[in-house]
């Protein structure tokens, strides 16, 4: 088929790729602009907009969609069908029409669990034993449309936002070819209405640890937000991103160091810190952080009301 493509960050990548792989023609990509990026802020093209031009397939990257001009140059590709993943923009009905076959969009949840824009983490913060990816006929509401195709994918234990992520965009490149190979083999079905959630967006004041919280929550908010925007506590004057950890035995004052080499107290039991990155520095397994920068047992990290009295530090 005659494919529009409509995304932007990582997780679409996978999307594109397997569609051009199965020989589809995709006659146009959509991508967020160029934002500026670094530390000289130069403007920086998505990593949907760079894997297209090296495809050699046109990119188009208007700021909205709501121009009767930009609807137009749409038509004029033709498409038989569009396909959204992650594009970061709304489509008003008048862009929903323009594809003959409407438009596909790729959702990270099992709809109508977590409809939004932060299903990945809202899924393994909150607890969640599976999700996986549906494949949504779209409509003017938010992640509201039929769903044509789903699968599940369980959450493993030691699951992180990353690595789950990378998961669900295999799977949900698998997922579109098979529906853009035989539409008529899977025909959309209505949600039902009952279980419906949202995964609102993620807030940077929810980055910050409070380790008065029980040790299976805090586990699930450090695993939830790495590798971005990272859980983190201060470390003495430095603000330091827990990016893996576990559920352990012990007790203690929350917040405090109750073993070797990393072991937190919380609320109620305690989390082994796994994987950190101080500022500036990459993340790191536990040990090799700790060669260069001690913290005893017995140390206690500040719960989350203190870190908020104190300075913000840029990382």
């Amino acid at each position: 088929m005659r494919v529009i493509f409509m995304g932007t960050p990582d997780f679409s990548v996978a999307a594109l790729d397997a569609i051009t792989a199965a020989g589809h023609e995709v006659v146009a990509v959509y991508s967020q602009p160029p934002r500026p990026a670094g530390r000289g802020k130069a403007p920086r093209k998505s990593p949907v907009h760079v894997r297209a031009e090296a495809l050699g397939i046109p990119v188009r990257t208007p700021a909205t969609l709501k121009e009767p001009a930009e609807i137009a140059a749409m038509a004029d590709f033709g498409a038989d069908i569009a396909v959204v993943v992650a594009y970061g923009l709304l489509l008003p009905q008048a862009v929903l029409d323009v594809p003959a076959k409407g438009c596909l969009n790729i959702h990270a949840s099992l709809l109508p669990r977590w409809r939004g824009a932060a299903p990945i983490q809202r899924a393994i913060m909150a607890g969640d034993q599976e999700t996986g990816i549906c494949i949504m006929q779209m409509d003017a509401g938010l992640d509201t449309g039929p769903v044509r195709l789903r699968a599940a994918l369980p959450i493993a234990e030691d699951e992180t936002a990353g690595t789950l992520h990378d998961k669900l965009a295999d799977l949900g490149g698998d997922l579109i070819v098979a529906v853009l190979g035989d539409l008529d083999a899977h025909p959309p079905v209505p949600q039902i209405e009952a279980g419906v959630t949202y995964a609102r967006k993620i807030e940077k004041s929810e980055a910050a640890i409070d380790w008065t919280a029980p040790a299976e929550r805090v586990d699930r908010q450090i695993r939830g937000l790495a590798p971005f925007p990272g859980a983190w506590c201060l470390i003495g004057a430095e603000r330091v991103k827990m990016h893996l950890s576990a559920r352990a035995e012990g007790q203690g004052a929350p917040g405090a160091v109750i073993a070797a080499p990393l072991r937190v107290a919380c609320g109620t039991g305690a989390v082994d810190i796994l994987r950190l990155q101080r500022a500036g520095k990459s993340a790191a397994p536990v040990a090799d952080v700790l060669r260069g920068f001690d913290i005893p047992v017995g140390t206690r990290l500040p719960v989350a009301e203190d870190q908020a009295a104190r300075p913000k530090e840029r990382t």
